[in-house]
């Protein structure tokens, strides 16, 4: 590993950087609510910002508190989860909703150890949440954190395939020691890894700490480790998953078992999806041979 840069030297060019070319998101604005930001990191989990946006508009027009949300049926949320796939998230949000409700006094707390124990949050978003809505220091580390890291400071032109300790720990020794700078830092590197540190096409001449870069100054030399393979859709599991959820979401009621199986060709994984479903939550049983999704 090449010794560590100045963090100094990265922290002013990279937020200024931000200050001037971060995109406008509602959920990094001052008057959006510690459940905004909450909803907007569950929905932004393996989501672009671009399908997320419209989708979060939505959900916070019409449950604009936890409270809103834990009075629907977790069906609903599915329902309004639309095209966001990996729907188990929805149901999560619904669950974090009822307990906050329940346990909260309807309102997201501001302390770390209480935010993990809410259903579906993991070290990862209430990090996010810590920073992004109450300004503790507290080390966000998302895919985008890591690639910069792993460019910036390791040299390396890609981080491991899953988080590692030693990225955790490169992370808070990277943070600025006040809080609020150390969450705009945070919300600054992801936003760099998202538009400028790109995985397939770092657009390096326009990087606000390449001069910082102990990849660049390696040569930015090429991946050369096991192949990374993006995520296939046509013909898998996921595909019939979301298939069937989408035709219960849009029917007005239960739907016949044999119309959903007439939508998938291989019975026998129609039959394993439909299981991983029922097994997850997503769907349940509404009369004879009926599906629908929970709670109605």
């Amino acid at each position: 590993m090449s010794a560590s840069p100045d963090p100094d030297g990265i922290l002013v060019p990279l937020l200024d950087w931000y200050a001037e070319r971060a995109r406008d998101l509602p959920w990094r604005r001052p008057d959006c609510s510690p459940w905004g930001v909450l909803v907007s990191e569950v929905m932004l989990q393996q989501t672009p910002v671009a399908r997320v946006e419209p989708v979060w508009r939505e959900w916070l027009a019409r449950w604009p508190e936890p409270a809103d949300l834990a009075a629907e049926t977790a069906g609903e949320a599915v329902r309004a989860w639309g095209r966001l796939g990996y729907p188990r998230r929805a149901l999560r949000l619904h669950a974090c909703a009822a307990t906050l409700t329940a346990e909260h006094d309807g309102q997201v707390p501001s302390d770390l150890g209480a935010l993990l124990a809410l259903p579906g949050i993991g070290q990862y978003t209430a990090a996010a949440v810590g920073a992004f809505a109450f300004g503790i220091r507290s080390a966000v580390v998302d895919t985008n954190v890591r690639r910069v890291q792993a460019r910036a400071v390791t040299g390396e032109p890609l981080p491991a395939q899953s988080l590692t300790a030693a990225e955790l720990r490169l992370a808070e020794s990277l943070l600025p020691t006040h809080p609020s700078e150390a969450a705009r830092w945070s919300v600054a590197v992801m936003e760099l890894g998202a538009l400028v540190c790109t995985a397939r096409s770092p657009d390096c001449p326009r990087c606000p700490i390449r001069d910082h870069c102990a990849w660049v100054a390696a040569g930015s030399p090429p991946y050369t480790g096991p192949p990374r393979r993006g995520q296939v859709w046509t013909g898998t599991d996921r595909q019939c998953r979301g298939r069937i959820i989408g035709a219960l979401r849009e029917a007005p009621g239960p739907v016949p078992v044999s119309e959903l199986r007439a939508l998938w060709p291989d019975e026998e994984q129609f039959v394993r999806s439909l299981d991983g479903l029922l097994g997850d939550g997503l769907v349940e049983p509404a009369g004879p041979d009926c599906l629908q999704l929970p709670g109605g």
